[in-house]
């Protein structure tokens, strides 16, 4: 039985016929820990990103599903790390994004959250973005510590209406958007783009300066920074 979260996500996506093109591969940092950020619009991005990278790559993903028979498996094969509820959920992530970066292993954020995956959106939109990668960056104390914009561009898939969103508020009746009406939609990609933006060191600097209102301010700039990046590779990639 496989183990790779490598090879368990490359026989997934050869199972589905999903042709992945990468662009700027130079970009990608080498032996340097490294936060992951790239758009969300499909559940194959989690897939895509860990079969992508060369190195090994934690994601967070939704409280929901590691609680889901089934899904929970397939999160604990492809190394993902669910989020905790609400009232733990920044301490209990930050303490095991700290961890696996300190041991040199990669961690993979969508930092738009749930928005995307059950509101309709086109190849080229890119929500807000939540500002919690950039302050796990400028906090945790990991030397050469390195920020990686990804953009995962579809050039070719199929939208299928699935179950109803509000049945996923039994999952987790805290999340907000599963209260809404209408179908929940999946994206299916055929063929994808993946582009690597260029890296954004923290410097020590930074993270002596991340204190009082300019930590928010330092960590806005970062978000802008990723979210930029992405967008800007998004039209290159999407044609």
């Amino acid at each position: 039985m496989m183990n790779n979260p490598r090879l368990i996500a490359q026989s997934l996506l050869s199972m589905m016929t999903v042709r992945i093109a990468t662009c700027y591969e130079n970009r990608i940092p080498q032996d340097v820990p490294v936060v992951v950020i790239s758009n969300h619009r499909s559940f194959l991005d989690a897939i895509i990103l860990i079969q992508t990278l060369p190195y090994p790559l934690r994601i967070a993903c939704h409280h929901y599903m590691g609680q889901t028979p089934g899904i929970r498996n397939m999160v604990e094969l492809l190394g993902c790390f669910p989020l905790a509820q609400p009232k733990q959920r920044k301490r209990q992530f930050f303490e095991q994004a700290s961890k696996f970066l300190t041991s040199r292993q990669w961690v993979g954020l969508f930092p738009e959250g749930t928005q995307p995956m059950v509101e309709p959106t086109k190849p080229l939109d890119v929500g807000k973005f939540h500002r919690g990668f950039a302050h796990l960056a400028l906090q945790v104390r990991v030397p050469n510590l390195v920020i990686l914009p990804v953009a995962i561009a579809s050039l070719s898939e199929t939208i299928y209406q699935t179950i109803p969103i509000h049945w996923l508020s039994s999952l987790d009746a805290s999340e907000p958007f599963f209260h809404r009406s209408g179908l929940h939609p999946m994206v299916v990609y055929h063929r994808t783009c993946v582009l690597f933006g260029h890296p954004y060191w923290i410097s020590t600097q930074q993270q002596q300066e991340y204190q009082g209102k300019q930590a928010k301010q330092l960590a806005t700039q970062i978000t802008e920074y990723c979210r930029e990046q992405i967008i800007e590779l998004l039209a290159q990639g999407c044609y």
